[in-house]
């Protein structure tokens, strides 16, 4: 009965009441025999007390039964290799040892002495405590395992037969990666917490929201699904199966607490999704200090002078000229590349001077002389690898590098620059990956940290801070920890004690990554990206004032431009791939002169506004357009309408609910103007319409 009242929705009316009406079925749901069950206003979730498995859960308010076959449910999966990789313990094939309803709003599971598929009955105990609180419901589980063997992964909670919310519905997934919100298939790649700490589970306008309750990444956790079984067959029936993998690694003889997994359903799309995520965040998130430059209207030039090839393109010396430059056209700041010796992408992670560009003194004026013009230097640089190729690496490095199972080290290929030798691959810099929970590594990277301090410049960029090449775990036996260690979760340790020595020479110092992870945006607060024309902005969504960075890269780039007004994102000129001057491309200069000009005229709704995307605003077109919106402070509201047809002006309309008086400004004729909310936008242009 609930299946037919979701799938006849159809008209506005018979909407309504057979919501109304699904409702009041799913609240009065009794406990099925042999069944544990939790519900409020917002959920629906039973076990077995046999198994332990979950076997309905109800989404009230999406309507949306999740799980709804009782004969398909999971209570969890274990694996503890002995006498081979695959022993595999199936909640299937235990009794659960305790089933019960400990209050109102909580339920105790309890599993002891599992059978695995191979080797028999094993001394472990998983433990689950699922609190269903407001629209929340939480699994916190505990292992105790009293074998001898390791136990590497445990799926929980494991959702059987993973339904969509009607007959025929799409489903995908939605996480953040790389300051964007990426999607993907189901079933499809696992997502990934070192990506992101949330999985959106998106169907048509409802959605399920599933949270690694736990910021300081002590694991990976993969959001899985899996298509399981057979079409036709009675026995295995085909259904999609989902869980979440802890890779705990579980050591023989110890208790471990697993981070707590939450589930919280949503109508509408990712906006109302991340909005759960931004719910949690407050909680947690420590807002980085900023010096008042990189909070105003800023830009910024990238520039490399030397690759891994030698080729020397700016001496030291000759840096003040582009200083100027900059200082001539408003850019605020420099990401100066390949200033350390062997170049960009050469001799990590050392971060002395190239003596094929001038000397120590030489640099260190240089930037001196610079941001007396009031141009901040940036440094670029890389902490995470040891180029094979050092001596360095041979003599020391080697020491902290991080190795497989088999002790063997992992390896990150380098990149290809300029001569026929790197471009085919032949004499790359190849670089063993650095394992950040070692102390003895985080010192290392501490001293040449300080080489940068020494220099005197405003901040740092650390390049590809975001991954570790392929390596999720280090397996090295002398790293000052039981391995294996999760690489990602050093990120957070090694970043303070670089911010702490930053703050002892300049607490405005800036930190700056290329597209850190959410979380590592405490210490790392300037991101540097680069976007398409289909990016999701979810970054700036969450964080509205976080210093977010877009690469500009064309010699007419217009069309990056009006993407980085819409989602209030720095200017990163970068011409000639960022080897050459700001003047080298003058189109794509002179219209990001004009975008920020109209940004810091109309401070308040382009740049210290609440970000919203496109929600709160209907735009229509006769052609191609994309929108965002902003809310001031006293809650005006501002739409920027970018139109992206190639060569043909359009009309568009802005509607706002209860519209004030609206102006509209464009960064070709900022002055101004009334409107009555339809506009003539010219190809490859944008407009802003302003409420006063």
């Amino acid at each position: 009965m609930k299946s037919s009242i979701r799938l006849n929705l159809s008209s506005c009316a018979a909407g309504m009441a057979a919501a109304f009406v699904a409702v009041a079925v799913l609240a009065a749901l009794p406990a099925r025999a042999g069944e544990v069950t939790l519900h409020d206003r917002s959920w629906t979730a039973a076990f077995d007390t046999d198994s332990g498995a979950l076997t309905r859960l109800d989404s009230k308010t999406t309507h949306w039964q999740i799980e709804g076959n009782p004969q398909l449910g999971v209570s969890f999966r274990l694996n503890a290799p002995l006498n081979q990789r695959d022993n595999f313990m199936y909640g299937q094939d235990q009794k659960a040892a305790e089933v019960e309803k400990i209050s109102p709003n909580q339920v105790r599971l309890q599993w002891k002495n599992l059978a695995s598929q191979y080797d028999g009955v094993m001394p472990i105990t998983l433990t689950a405590m699922v609190s269903l609180t407001n629209d929340t419901l939480r699994f916190d589980t505990t292992v105790q395992n009293d074998s001898p063997v390791m136990i590497s992964t445990i799926d929980y909670p494991y959702f059987g037969d993973f339904n969509p919310p009607s007959k025929g519905a799409p489903m995908w997934t939605e996480h953040m990666w790389y300051a964007n919100l990426a999607d993907g298939q189901i079933p499809g790649t696992p997502v990934m917490s070192r990506q992101s700490l949330f999985c959106l589970v998106q169907s048509t306008n409802v959605g399920l929201y599933v949270e690694m309750h736990d910021p300081t990444q002590p694991y990976l956790l993969n959001f899985t699904f899996n298509r399981h079984g057979s079409a036709g067959s009675a026995g295995n029936p085909s259904r999609l199966e989902f869980y979440t993998t802890h890779w705990a690694y579980v050591h023989p003889h110890t208790t471990r607490d697993l981070a707590p997994v939450v589930l919280r359903a949503y109508e509408g799309d990712w906006h109302a999704g991340v909005d759960r995520y931004k719910e949690w965040r407050v909680t947690w998130f420590k807002q980085p200090h900023l010096p008042e430059w990189i909070k105003d209207v800023n830009s910024w030039q990238q520039l490399q002078i030397d690759s891994p090839e030698q080729d020397y393109r700016v001496a030291y010396t000759n840096l003040i000229q582009y200083g100027q430059e900059c200082a001539d056209n408003g850019v605020s700041a420099i990401q100066l590349v390949g200033w350390n010796h062997w170049g960009q992408d050469g001799g990590d992670p050392a971060q002395d001077i190239e003596p094929g560009l001038g000397t120590w003194q030489q640099l260190h004026d240089a930037i001196a002389q610079i941001q007396a013009k009031g141009v901040k230097i940036i440094l670029f640089a890389k902490l995470n690898w040891a180029d094979l190729t050092m001596p360095w690496y041979t003599n020391e490095l080697y020491k902290y590098q991080c190795t497989d199972q088999n002790g063997h080290r992992y390896e990150q290929g380098g990149y290809s620059y300029y001569t026929p030798t790197q471009l085919a691959g032949i004499n790359n810099h190849r670089r063993a990956v650095m394992d950040f929970n070692d102390p003895r590594y985080q010192k290392v990277a501490l001293h040449e940290f300080e080489k940068i301090l020494a220099l005197g410049s405003e901040g740092w960029l650390w390049d590809e801070v975001c991954h570790h090449a392929s390596v999720e775990y280090s397996w090295a036996p002398d790293h000052g920890y039981t391995p294996p260690g999760f690489i990602y979760g050093g990120d957070m340790p090694l970043s303070a004690p670089l911010r702490a020595a930053a703050d002892k020479v300049n607490p405005d110092f800036v930190f700056a990554g290329e597209g850190p992870e959410d979380w590592l945006q405490q210490y790392f607060a300037c991101s540097y990206f680069r976007i398409g024309n289909d990016s999701k902005p979810v970054c700036r969504y969450i964080d509205s004032k976080l210093p977010l960075m877009v690469a500009v890269t064309g010699f007419d780039d217009r069309d990056m431009l009006n993407l980085i007004l819409m989602d209030r994102y720095i200017i990163s000129y970068e011409p000639y791939n960022f080897k050459g001057f700001l003047t080298d491309y003058p189109l794509t200069l002179d219209y990001g002169k004009k975008i920020d000009a109209l940004r810091r005229r109309y401070k308040d709704y382009l740049w210290d506004a609440e970000f919203r995307d496109t929600l709160g605003a209907d735009v229509t077109a006769n052609g191609k357009v994309r929108h965002t919106v902003f809310v001031t402070s006293s809650g005006k509201r501002c739409v920027v309408v970018v139109n992206q047809e190639l060569t043909n002006a359009i009309t568009a309309t802005v509607k706002l609910p209860h519209p004030g008086k609206l102006v509209v400004a464009t960064p070709e004729d900022p002055d101004a103007v009334p409107t009555d909310g339809t506009l003539q936008i010219p190809a490859r242009s944008a407009a802003v319409v302003m409420e006063q």
